[in-house]
C-alpha cells in the first residue's frame, strides 16, 4: 500500500490556511497542522487587531473540524534574532526593511520547515496567494514561483527571496484560486474563519505602532526636517544620456543613475523637527507634522548619521523620483539559478518594488560591483533596504535588496 504523503500546513488562525489545509486533505495527502507562534510583546500591537491566542484557539479549532493533528511551536526567539533584530538594524541604519519578505525565507520555509522534516513531513503548506511550476531541464527539475491567479492577492512578491531547495518542499495549495472562492469554501465548510478579517502588519507580529516599536531599541532624538526646492534636485543626471545604448554606459555613469541622491543641509530651508530620523522612510508622507506647505509634503532622503529628514513638494518632486537602482553582488538572488546573469550581460523584465505594484519594464544590467536595474518609467519612492523583484510574465525570476 502506498504511504500518503505527508505535508505539514502553517495554519495561521487566518481563511487562507485554514482552506489550503482542506485542499490538501481532498488532494490525498497526510496533513499536520501547525501553529508558528513568533511573538510575545504585546505592548506596541495595536489592541486586539493580531491577538495570537485567538488566532492559535482558531487554528486548533480549524485542525480539529478538519479532522487533522494540531500543534503549536513557538519561534519567537528565532524570530526576534532573525527578524527584529534585523529590522531594528536596517531602520537605525536609515534603510527600510521588508520583514515579510524575510519572514518567509527565514522562519516559515527555513525554520518553520525544518520543524516540519522532523515530524518526517515531504512539503510545508501556506496560504500564500501565489502559485508554483516545475520545467524539467536534463537530469534535475528546475522548480517556478508563479503569481496567484488573484491578480489583486498575487503574494508572489513576498516569496521573492526562496530558493530551489525551498521551493521544492513548498505547496500553496489556494494559489488557483480567488479570495472569494477561498472565502466561499470555507463558509461552506463552516469553519470559523470563514469571515474572519485579513491579519494586516508585521508579519507574525500584526499591525503594530511602529514608531513605539522601534523605540524599544531606537531611542527619540530630535533632528530637523529640510526641505529641498526641486530644481536642487538635479534630476538631469539621473537619465540615462540621449542616443546611448544601455549596454554602452560606463559605471561612473550607472552608478549616478541608480545610485541613492544625497542632500546636504546648505541645499535646503529648515521647516520642522522630527523625533529621529531613523522612524522615516523614503517616500513617506505621514509623521511629519509640518502644516501650512499647500502641497503634501514628502521624505526624499534621511541622513541617520547626521539625524536630518529631507523633503519635498509634491508627489512629482525629481527627489522622489528615481529611473534606476543597484543591487550589490551579495545581496542578488536568483530563484532561477538557471537564467543567472554573468558580468557583462544585460536581460529583459518587468519588475516591482513593492507588494502590489503594478510590473513596469526594466533592464537588468550585471557589472563587476553589482546589479543595476533601469526602469522605462521612474519609479517614486525607491528605498534602501527594500526588495526589487522581477519577473518574466507571471514568474518571479529573482530579486535583491536595494543598496
Amino acid at each position: 500500500m502506498n504511504k500518503k504523503p505527508r505535508v505539514v500546513v502553517g495554519l495561521s488562525g487566518g481563511v487562507d490556511s485554514s482552506v489550503a489545509a482542506h485542499l490538501l486533505l481532498e488532494q490525498g495527502y497526510e496533513v499536520i497542522g501547525m501553529f508558528m507562534k513568533n511573538w510575545h510583546d504585546e505592548s506596541v500591537t495595536i489592541s486586539n487587531e493580531c491577538p495570537w491566542m485567538e488566532d492559535s484557539t482558531d487554528a486548533m479549532l480549524v485542525a480539529e473540524k478538519l479532522g487533522i493533528p494540531f500543534q503549536a511551536i513557538d519561534l519567537s526567539e528565532e524570530y526576534r534574532e532573525r527578524i527584529v533584530d534585523y529590522m531594528f538594524s536596517e531602520y537605525e541604519a536609515g534603510r527600510t526593511p521588508n520583514p515579510d519578505i524575510l519572514c518567509n525565507r527565514e522562519i516559515k520555509f527555513d525554520i518553520f520547515l525544518k520543524a516540519a522534516q522532523k515530524l518526517k513531513a515531504d512539503f510545508v503548506a501556506t496560504g500564500h496567494y501565489c502559485q508554483k511550476g516545475s520545467i524539467s531541464k536534463e537530469d534535475s527539475t528546475v522548480y517556478q514561483l508563479l503569481a496567484g491567479a488573484d491578480t489583486n492577492k498575487d503574494q508572489s512578491y513576498f516569496l521573492c527571496q526562496l530558493s530551489q531547495e525551498q521551493l521544492e518542499k513548498a505547496l500553496f495549495p489556494i494559489g488557483h484560486l480567488q479570495k472569494s472562492e477561498v472565502r466561499a469554501i470555507a463558509k461552506k465548510l463552516d469553519l470559523i474563519t470563514a469571515e474572519k478579517k485579513d491579519s494586516q502588519g508585521l508579519c507574525f507580529i500584526g499591525k503594530v505602532r511602529l514608531p513605539e516599536f522601534l523605540q524599544q531599541q531606537l531611542k527619540p532624538k530630535k533632528g530637523r526636517i529640510i526641505q529641498i526646492p526641486e530644481e536642487l534636485s538635479v534630476f538631469d543626471r539621473y537619465q540615462v544620456p540621449a542616443g546611448v545604448s544601455l549596454d554602452e554606459l560606463d559605471d561612473a555613469t550607472l552608478d549616478g543613475i541608480a545610485f541613492p541622491i544625497h542632500y546636504s543641509q546648505s541645499q535646503g530651508k529648515t521647516i520642522g523637527e522630527h523625533n529621529g530620523a531613523h522612524y522615516f522612510t523614503v517616500g513617506q508622507r505621514k509623521g511629519l507634522h509640518v502644516g501650512g506647505t499647500g502641497k503634501p509634503l514628502f521624505v526624499i532622503a534621511t541622513d541617520t548619521r547626521e539625524n536630518i529628514i529631507y523633503t519635498g513638494l509634491g508627489e512629482e518632486h525629481p527627489g522622489l523620483l528615481r529611473n534606476a537602482l543597484f543591487v550589490k553582488n551579495d545581496q542578488i538572488h536568483w530563484i532561477r539559478e538557471d537564467l543567472k546573469l554573468e558580468i557583462g550581460q544585460t536581460a529583459r523584465y518587468e519588475a516591482r518594488i513593492r507588494y502590489r505594484q503594478p510590473l513596469v519594464g526594466a533592464t537588468l544590467i550585471q557589472r563587476e560591483n553589482g546589479l543595476y536595474v533601469l526602469f522605462d518609467s521612474p519609479q517614486k519612492g525607491i528605498a534602501s533596504g527594500q526588495f526589487v523583484a522581477w519577473y518574466q510574465g507571471a514568474e518571479c525570476i529573482g530579486s535583491g535588496t536595494i543598496f
